[in-house]
């Protein structure tokens, strides 16, 4: 399916209104998996043109997002992980997480941005940073389809490595996503040291129910779920 490529309009924009000079596009993967951490990526790329082909990484084929990895790795100006685990996500609820892993991966850069670019329309990372949100930024700004290509890579090689001891669940494909082989796996063996223990999936599984674990606020409320797939999606 044709697409538009990525450009630099966002980041010339924020150069011209706020004087910045260095500009990163910070991207994540892994917020709506069963199991596993979110991974944010933060990529420096100049003005220079991107690799061809550049764009969200979910628009792109296994194939060409490992291919074109390989060339943003080296294309960069500069780029950084953050992580946040499955253990933090459980304590800190998503928004929380998503912030921990982009600050992690943003003070990971080897200087520091002057601003960023963040894919969506929730600005979850907040002061101190100077942040300009995009909707579907993956796709129309080049740092930050850069970041998505790197975050998807770097998740999926890391979900497939904690999956080997649990083919069942089918880490390796699914990246610890919803999937119909995830599901049959958790009803028969419940959930694995990686999954996500707050999660809505354990409310359709009765006899691994007693794992859930519930976040409360000191008033006793219980936080709303944070765009999570159910058992039923």
């Amino acid at each position: 399916m044709p697409y538009e490529p990525p450009t630099h309009t966002v980041e010339r924009s924020l150069r011209a209104t706020t004087g910045a000079k260095i500009v990163a596009g910070v991207d994540e993967v892994g917020r709506g998996a069963w199991a596993g951490p979110v991974t944010v990526c933060a990529a420096v790329t100049g003005l220079r043109r991107p690799p061809e082909g550049l764009t969200d990484s979910k628009l792109l084929t296994v194939k060409r997002r490992d291919a074109l990895d390989r060339t943003l790795r080296d294309w960069v100006t500069s780029y950084a992980l953050g992580h946040a685990s499955h253990e933090e996500i459980d304590q800190l609820g998503m928004t929380a997480a998503l912030r921990l892993a982009a600050v992690r991966a943003l003070e990971g850069l080897p200087v520091r941005p002057d601003a960023v670019i963040l894919d969506g329309k929730h600005d979850y990372l907040g002061a101190p940073w100077r942040v300009r949100t995009v909707i579907k930024g993956d796709q129309s700004c080049v740092a930050v389809a850069a970041a998505s290509v790197i975050a998807k890579v770097h998740r999926d090689k890391m979900m497939a490595e904690l999956g080997a001891e649990h083919a069942d669940f089918g880490f390796a494909d699914n990246a610890g996503y919803p999937s119909p082989v995830h599901r049959a796996a958790l009803e028969v063996r419940g959930p694995t040291p990686y999954h996500r223990l707050s999660w809505a999936y354990l409310d359709a599984l009765p006899q691994w129910r007693h794992l859930k674990k519930v976040r409360s606020w000191a008033d006793g409320s219980v936080p709303a779920i944070e765009g999570q797939l159910g058992f039923d999606f």
